[in-house]
């Protein structure tokens, strides 16, 4: 194994796991002040969710209408989040690990990843996991677009937090995963670099 190879893999995933949070400047509309989970980060590219922007007025019953599931015993009602643009027919669930599916991915930080329609109605009985978030959609990066993008300056990451992720309100988890880095948004220009 050559040193290059040792280094290409020390870095691989080095993102899973982390939140990944749009510069102020960021021109594209459609992540202006996103909060990203990034779920998966390797040689192959990368997969993550918006965490701070809602799909419109969808809630947990919306979705199971759509999906033409029984709605009638809903006892938990969730808002859906535009996950992002890339397969917005998907759905995602960011959960706590108090819950476990044969499908459930165990991310980082007591965080799950599951996309079953099954445990989308154990939440709406009331069951399955204590905190999560439902999402359509996600955000993909091919072989190296997202290393480019954070070279360009174009996102920030920081350390993800239950917190922020289930409990901050959605209006508030932009500014709240910036304060984490202990500066303020004013303090970021295009100039900012990456250490």
């Amino acid at each position: 194994m050559t040193e290059e190879t040792t280094s290409k893999q020390d870095l691989s995933g080095y993102l899973t796991g982390q939140f990944l949070l749009a510069m102020p400047y960021l021109a594209d509309p459609r992540f202006e002040k996103v909060v990203i989970y990034i779920c998966g980060h390797d040689n192959n590219g990368a997969m993550g969710l918006v965490v701070n922007k809602r799909l419109g007025d969808l809630t947990l019953k919306g979705l199971l209408d759509y999906l033409n599931l029984p709605q009638e015993s809903i006892k938990r009602e969730l808002p859906i989040y535009f996950g992002g643009p890339v397969d917005t027919e998907r759905g995602f669930i960011l959960h706590s690990d108090d819950f476990t599916h044969p499908g459930t991915v165990p991310l980082s930080n007591h965080i799950s990843l599951t996309a079953t329609v099954d445990v989308l109605q154990s939440i709406a009985a009331g069951g399955g996991p204590k905190d999560c978030l439902l999402a359509m959609g996600y955000v993909g990066w091919g072989p190296g677009q997202l290393d480019s993008e954070l070279h360009s300056n174009k996102w920030i990451q920081a350390e993800s937090d239950p917190e922020i992720l289930f409990h901050v309100p959605i209006e508030k988890k932009w500014e709240v995963a910036i304060s984490t880095l202990g500066v303020t948004p004013e303090a970021f220009s295009e100039e900012f670099g990456q250490a």
